[in-house]
């Protein structure tokens, strides 16, 4: 993990990118870190795959690095509260701010696998909000080449629309979940160089091909919220304040981790794991990947 604060751009969104997000649900090319940084990030992610290969706790490194990674790994739980992203995300959001999910997506070069279309909230119990944000940073570069990933402009101004469950081995989607009829005419590339990110809305339709270039595919993916969404919703779901105030109480907010793999932490890992398992894994046909192995991406 680098020494110092990660170094970060500065700025809100312009009243003409805001526009751009909210007409077309996403905007992409938004430089976060610099290229300095953006080494250390990758180095210390690589570092943390070499020292802890096997996992700790029962459960591989791949499922903590794409389920709730911020609760037990201290870097992720850092990189949520990156000033230049909270920046961004508040100008669409406002400045109550909480992370639901921290998240590391890495395509091995030359992969095969994709992800189809989907809505990210479908499954996540939230309803339809427009609360929600997913900033989508690239430590590497994420080209199309790479599989970068595709949206949809302006389909976010749908609601959720069916999802289909396929469970196929080269979806790594949880549920190899898609949406079908989509036409790839009406799809644009949101490539992405070292330390830039995206925004998209938790409705707007996308997806992403496969790695064919020969480097790896690293994405940080941070999952958003206010407390507005979980007002009046039951059941019990965390997230961590990263700006502002959560005066409603609708979320269990959690601190970020003591340190890495500490036993309080895992404890309360496993915890959330289960208070969530139910609503993600309903009306589901055959075992989630995502509580199966860990290993679905986007």
């Amino acid at each position: 993990m680098p020494k110092d604060s990660p170094v970060t751009m500065s700025g809100s969104l312009t009243p003409a990118q805001l526009d751009q997000y909210e007409k077309d649900g996403y905007i992409s090319s938004l430089k976060v870190f610099d290229s300095q940084t953006v080494s250390e990030l990758r180095n210390a992610i690589e570092t943390l795959e070499a020292t802890h290969s096997e996992g700790t706790d029962g459960i591989s490194l791949a499922q903590y690095f794409r389920v709730n990674g911020h609760v037990v790994i201290p870097l992720l739980s850092k990189l949520a509260s990156t000033p230049a992203i909270l920046d961004a995300v508040q100008s669409i959001l406002g400045g109550n701010l909480l992370a639901w999910a921290v998240e590391l997506f890495i395509k091995e070069p030359g992969s095969e696998k994709t992800v189809s279309w989907h809505q990210d909230i479908t499954y996540w119990g939230m309803g339809e909000t427009n609360d929600e944000v997913t900033a989508w940073v690239a430590l590497s570069e994420v080209s199309v080449e790479a599989g970068c990933m595709r949206f949809v402009p302006g389909s976010h101004t749908n609601g959720i629309v069916s999802h289909n469950d396929t469970f196929s081995e080269s979806n790594l989607l949880s549920r190899g979940q898609e949406i079908g009829g989509i036409d790839e005419a009406d799809a644009r590339h949101g490539p992405l160089r070292p330390g830039e990110m995206s925004l998209h809305h938790g409705r707007c339709f996308h997806a992403s091909g496969p790695n064919r270039s020969a480097d790896r595919r690293i994405g940080l993916a941070i999952r958003y919220v206010t407390p507005e969404v979980r007002d009046g919703l039951t059941g019990r779901d965390y997230a961590m304040l990263v700006r502002g105030v959560d005066a409603i109480k609708g979320w269990t907010n959690i601190a970020g981790p003591q340190g890495l793999f500490t036993a309080p932490d895992l404890a309360l890992y496993q915890r959330i794991l289960r208070d969530q398992e139910a609503t993600l894994t309903e009306g589901a046909t055959q075992d989630v990947a995502l509580y199966a192995t860990g290993e679905n991406t986007t």
